[in-house]
């Protein structure tokens, strides 16, 4: 049971790197330049802090679940990777909320702060984000289940129910 276990928390741990990568990767590509009334503008990921936050995030979660993939299940260093897995799911939960926020911006503006949405200008670009943020959200889902099947793996070593 023990190799089962074993085996589903890889392949978890495996697609929620491959997701977080994609999102990362997609997102540090996602570049356009546009003119706009004779004026020449360039969009591109490292102009918005939250989308750095994103890049930095996922990319440290893809990093991060293929080094859990050498711990032992059931051992103290187990625990402390569940308690790990556990903040690293709420700072993807906010990279992507952030990140989405801004999109929101971009694409729809705010007419009570007068900011006009850009992605009509930009299309390229906002699809490009918008890829990346659904990549993210996948990438989110998966470490959630990473998480949930880790604490099952944990609690069932200290409790075991047999």
């Amino acid at each position: 049971m023990a190799k089962v276990h074993r085996l589903i928390n890889a392949v978890l741990r495996l697609a929620a790197a491959g997701a977080a990568a994609a999102a990362a990767v997609v997102m540090v590509t996602s570049r356009e330049t546009t003119s706009f009334f004779g004026i020449q503008m360039e969009a591109k990921y490292s102009y918005t802090p939250s989308f750095i936050f994103f890049v930095v995030a996922y990319a440290v979660a893809a990093a991060y679940s293929l080094l859990v993939l050498a711990v032992p299940a059931g051992s103290a260093l187990s625990r402390l990777a569940l308690t790990i897995d556990v903040m690293l799911g709420m700072v993807l939960a906010g990279a992507v909320a952030a990140t989405g926020a801004v999109s929101d911006i971009a694409k729809n503006g705010n007419s009570h702060a007068g900011w006009l949405p850009v992605c009509g200008q930009i299309h390229a670009y906002c699809n490009h984000v918008m890829a990346a943020l659904i990549a993210g959200f996948v990438a989110l889902v998966l470490h959630f289940a990473v998480v949930l099947y880790s604490l099952h793996i944990v609690t069932d070593v200290i409790c075991p129910l047999h």
